[in-house]
């Protein structure tokens, strides 16, 4: 199974909050793009993956993906840590505040709760991994909008590190793609 590691994959430096760079960054917590989405969309997916190679690199990319979650939150944490309510509220979380207070909830950027519905799953390897390719473009470009949101050089390193694996992910995928493709052309002898 897996090994959990009492630490983060990347640190978290964090120079001042920023209750309005928390409520940006839910985008990658709870969005339809987000690092959740991402994790249960890989993790789910890998059951239906043709061999052995495909699905371990499901089960790799969307463990990581929680733990990108896990670096996501902890920034969220940090950038809301002792907000009082009229802070909250000046920031546009008057409704999170109200629902949760200051603890973290996957939502989107503006409020709406995470949803199955985000989570793609076809069946067809070469669909699921086209669908990932794009995921991870998408994950790609909202880390680069965020890292344009912010001023907190902690932040913006954190961003980039995020930013860098979703290139990574992008490309492991497309190599799966191609491994896809080969097996569904080769031979089969029975």
């Amino acid at each position: 199974m897996w090994v959990y590691e009492k630490k983060l994959e990347y640190p978290v430096r964090v120079y001042s909050r920023d209750l309005r760079m928390a409520k940006f960054l839910t985008a990658q917590y709870g969005g339809p793009d987000s690092e959740l989405s991402a994790a249960i969309r890989y993790l789910n997916q890998r059951y239906t993956m043709p061999t052995p190679r495909t699905k371990a690199l499901l089960t790799d990319i969307g463990t990581e993906e929680m733990a990108h979650w896990e670096i996501v939150g902890t920034m969220i944490y940090k950038l809301t840590r002792g907000a009082t309510a009229e802070e909250m509220e000046r920031a546009g979380l008057g409704g999170h505040y109200a629902q949760h207070d200051n603890a973290l909830f996957p939502a989107d950027a503006n409020g709406v709760p995470w949803t199955a519905a985000y989570v793609q799953a076809h069946g067809d390897a070469v669909t699921d991994l086209h669908e990932n390719m794009a995921a991870e473009q998408k994950a790609r470009a909202t880390y680069e909008h965020l890292i344009r949101l912010t001023d907190d050089p902690g932040i913006k390193d954190t961003l980039r590190f995020l930013r860098e694996r979703e290139v990574v992910h992008f490309q492991r995928f497309g190599e799966a793609l191609d491994h896809v493709h080969g097996y569904m052309n080769a031979k089969k002898v029975f």
